[in-house]
């Protein structure tokens, strides 16, 4: 096990997932209760991250902020580098894991009934307030739905994070990149405890996802059942 990379990946994952869970819940919340006709293509752009290749996002990340670009020369400049760097590994790495915070979180309020919203304005609780005290204790398993899927999906990156952050020992070498190092080195061995590190850390998130899932559907059954 190549601990420095397990450390590198861990921290790279726990301050993606806390950068991202503010927006994420912000942009979630928005999405499950706005009519606004242009919602679809917000969506479309969120989720776009799941579609597209890593080297395809990873190739316009250093297209646009790479030291050849005008804004990557102004930030060299100022002494900020995004490229072979831990800012931006975690910058390119919220970027691409946008969809996997959103989407759970996006559910989970979707599922809070409508009623309870206008009962909780009924009584005069102001909008602040009726988050914080109404919709966010029923949408809270799609919060740790969505922290757990980010952390495990930056966790296992590989091509964005190998073209943006490079391979550099102890500050950009994650997991991924290591395992990939051990096959071309034929320790299969290595490659293959590592390997089965990640293999578990996603099958735990995967099955945290799930059990919130039906968590909420069991709340929202109730709260039907109730009104």
């Amino acid at each position: 096990m190549d601990w420095h990379a397990a450390q590198v990946s861990l921290t790279l994952a726990v301050l993606t997932a806390g950068l991202l869970l503010p927006v994420g819940l912000w942009l979630a919340r928005w999405l499950a209760t706005t009519h606004w006709p242009g919602r679809p293509l917000v969506e479309a752009l969120l989720l776009l991250p799941l579609l597209l290749p890593p080297t395809v996002i990873g190739f316009y990340f250093l297209l646009l902020l790479g030291q050849g670009s005008a804004l990557g020369a102004w930030l060299a400049q100022h002494d900020v580098r995004l490229v072979f760097s831990m800012q931006g590994l975690l910058l390119v790495s919220w970027l691409v894991n946008i969809p996997f915070m959103v989407q759970p979180i996006q559910r989970a309020f979707a599922a809070v009934p409508t009623a309870l919203r206008e009962a909780a304005w009924v009584s005069g609780l102001g909008p602040w307030a009726t988050f914080w005290r109404v919709e966010l204790p029923l949408a809270w398993p799609g919060l740790v739905a969505g922290v757990a899927l980010t952390m495990a999906h930056t966790l296992g990156e590989f091509g964005v994070v190998l073209m943006v952050g490079g391979n550099i020992p102890g500050e950009t070498r994650t997991l991924s990149v290591a395992i990939y190092d051990r096959v071309q080195s034929f320790d299969l061995q290595g490659a293959h405890l590592m390997a089965l590190a990640l293999v578990v850390v996603s099958l735990l998130a995967l099955s945290l996802v799930l059990a919130f899932d039906r968590q909420t559907q069991r709340q929202r059954a109730a709260q039907e059942a109730l009104a």
